[in-house]
């Protein structure tokens, strides 16, 4: 099977569905993919332009007696959205109803004591919304750019609140700025440049 090359919104989990598999280690295990898996590290976050390698489907025979009944049991691994839910000040939601809108799937949540909702949702899932209160939040499942990436720094800012502007169109001055807040909340140097010490806090106060 070809090379995949990675389009805005692909993740592992969604080719594993796309190409047939039940397993995310068959595609992000393969041999073949230990240089990307090296460089992204999360099968959920990769980079469009990524090459990713889509190995053939293996049959696989088991034998039985006839005249019998027999049951098997096949591997699945569900898809988990997780998403935290803050004041402005970074304070957990806490315990607050709000509506999860996957894929026009609506359901009715209640955020955890730390401000968390988790919640198994299709493999093929794109957009989403979520609403508590007066706050509608569009949600793109997998559109998430690596740290490593503007896009993907600018992306997290973002959704901490530090308004670092359009990953679209980005602004060098609005980024930097949105940094500079950062690493000053954060007790690192402030010098706006998001180099390896700061995506890593990025990262890690983001939770991916």
């Amino acid at each position: 099977m070809p090379t995949h090359t990675v389009q805005q919104g692909d993740h592992v989990s969604a080719l594993t569905e796309k190409f047939g598999f039940r397993e995310l280690k068959t595609i992000w295990d393969h041999p073949n993919n230990a240089a990307l898996k090296k460089k992204r590290k999360d099968p959920h976050i990769l980079f469009p332009g990524d090459e990713i390698f889509i190995p053939d489907k293996e049959e696989k025979a088991v034998s039985g007696a006839t005249a019998k009944l027999h049951t098997f049991h096949v591997k699945t691994e569900p898809l988990k959205l997780k998403l935290l839910v803050q004041d402005i000040n970074h304070k957990p939601r806490a315990n607050a109803d709000c509506k999860l809108d996957i894929d026009g799937a609506v359901t009715s949540e209640k955020t955890g004591a730390d401000g968390t909702i988790m919640k198994v949702i299709p493999k093929t899932a794109k957009v989403g919304k979520l609403a508590l209160g007066d706050l509608d939040v569009p949600l793109l499942i997998g559109h998430l750019d690596p740290v490593e990436e503007e896009s993907g720094q600018i992306a997290r800012l973002d959704n901490l609140g530090y308004e670092a502007g359009d990953v679209d169109a980005p602004d060098a001055d609005r980024l930097k700025s949105a940094i500079e807040e950062f690493q000053c909340d954060n007790d690192l140097p402030v010098d706006g440049i998001c180099d390896s010490a700061t995506q890593a806090k990025l990262k890690d106060v983001h939770g991916c």
